[in-house]
């Protein structure tokens, strides 16, 4: 059941309903396009800072979840340790299966 949600954002990716990358997740945030964010709890401390801070900023859920490879493995890029879901239809999807 854990792993379901990875199935979840594999999908989000190919439907381009998500982004990668610091800059663009903090992007989306700010523009409130972000619907969910997902940080892999082996993220640096600085990335880990500035990205919560926006999503509380901005009143964005976000979930820390598995390590930076099982969240890479998902999208089918390498060293990803954040991901944010544009959809609110997988958003929702995601935060069911997460609990």
């Amino acid at each position: 059941m854990k792993n379901n949600y990875l199935n979840i954002v594999g999908l989000a990716h190919r439907a381009r309903q998500c982004s990668l990358g610091e800059d663009a997740i903090v992007q989306d945030i700010q523009k409130r396009r972000a619907e969910l964010v997902l940080l892999a709890n082996d993220v640096g401390p600085r990335t880990r800072k500035k990205i919560t801070n926006k999503c509380h900023t901005f009143d964005i859920p976000y979930n820390i979840v598995d390590d930076r490879d099982t969240l890479s493995n998902a999208v089918g890029k390498s060293q990803r340790v954040a991901v944010a879901i544009l959809d609110a239809g997988f958003a929702t999807k995601i935060k069911s299966l997460l609990g």
